[in-house]
């Protein structure tokens, strides 16, 4: 299966990219990793008459702590590179989970967190992650640079706030406040290449008192986009489990249950994936305060 003719656009500044993308419109399409935009390009889905190519801007592949402690990762990052990083594993371990869970190892050396977040897919591995985790995107256009949250980024499957001339390059993850922890469950018909049915990310910070000060829960594949589960997590804020099979833990699991909006399709009915949006739910809390324990 062939691609479609195109103009291959090379840009060596993100301005340059910018400027190209102003220029030529809904006539061309950014190319990070490729493995999203060249399967509907070959499956004819997509006919762009440019392709402009963000892999030759310097400090979109980079990762780093940055002053006060706040991780930034470009956005040209694959998820290969994620889930192997010793920074990402050591400080912020529910992204690499979901990095790790992406495609195949094929894909995961291809696709790149900016592009799996700008594609807006509901069952998204690394949306939910970055939600619980608090994320900023980074949008840089002619006018310059703006933030915005993880959360307010997704419009619809495939829909999101990026300006027609803007290009995410990086993304900035703030420190926790407290000890914190997180983990990530996929739920899929096969461990590999596989969309998820359900998927899962839980995380909690800790006071010394044993108090949790900051409860993230966030839901994908089971609403038009990734969510955070508001009610679940305000369940449990501020409490003082008493071990990780606390039943507070299983009553946000219930909460974020009802939060759920999944619909039917061939991967599972939308009863089916309520019923693990509580399992997984309660798996990844668990699993997120048995880390912390283990830090605190």
């Amino acid at each position: 299966m062939l691609l479609p003719r195109f103009q291959y656009e090379a840009p060596v500044t993100v301005a340059e990219a910018c400027s190209q993308l102003k220029e030529y419109g809904d006539k061309a399409k950014v190319l990070a990793g490729g493995t999203d935009l060249l399967v509907n390009m070959k499956k004819k889905l997509l006919a762009p008459e440019r392709i402009i190519s963000l892999n030759r801007i310097e400090g979109l592949k980079e990762m780093e702590a940055v002053d006060g402690g706040d991780l930034a990762v470009g956005s040209l990052c694959t998820a290969a590179e994620l889930a192997d990083s010793s920074l990402i594993r050591e400080r912020i371990m529910v992204l690499a989970e979901g990095a790790g869970r992406l495609g195949s190892p094929l894909i995961r050396n291809r696709a790149t967190i900016g592009g799996n977040l700008v594609t807006a897919r509901p069952a998204s591995d690394l949306a939910p992650p970055l939600l619980v985790l608090d994320a900023r995107l980074v949008l840089t256009g002619p006018e310059g640079e703006r933030k915005l949250a993880v959360s307010d980024f997704f419009l619809g499957p495939g829909q999101t706030r990026i300006r027609g001339d803007e290009v995410l390059t990086r993304l900035m993850i703030p420190k926790a406040a407290h000890p914190g922890a997180g983990a990530y469950i996929k739920l899929g018909t096969r461990k590999a290449m596989e969309i998820s049915i359900v998927n899962v990310a839980s995380y909690l910070e800790m006071a010394g008192d044993g108090s949790l000060t900051q409860v993230r829960i966030a839901l994908g594949a089971v609403a038009p986009v990734p969510f955070l589960a508001a009610s679940a997590s305000q369940k449990i804020l501020g409490a003082r489990p008493k071990g990780p099979e606390d039943p507070l833990f299983r009553e946000a699991a219930r909460e974020a249950a009802r939060e759920a909006k999944p619909i039917s399709d061939h991967r599972g009915s939308a009863e089916y994936r309520r019923a693990m949006v509580e399992v997984l739910t309660y798996r990844t809390l668990k699993a997120a305060y048995e880390r912390l324990r283990a830090v605190i």
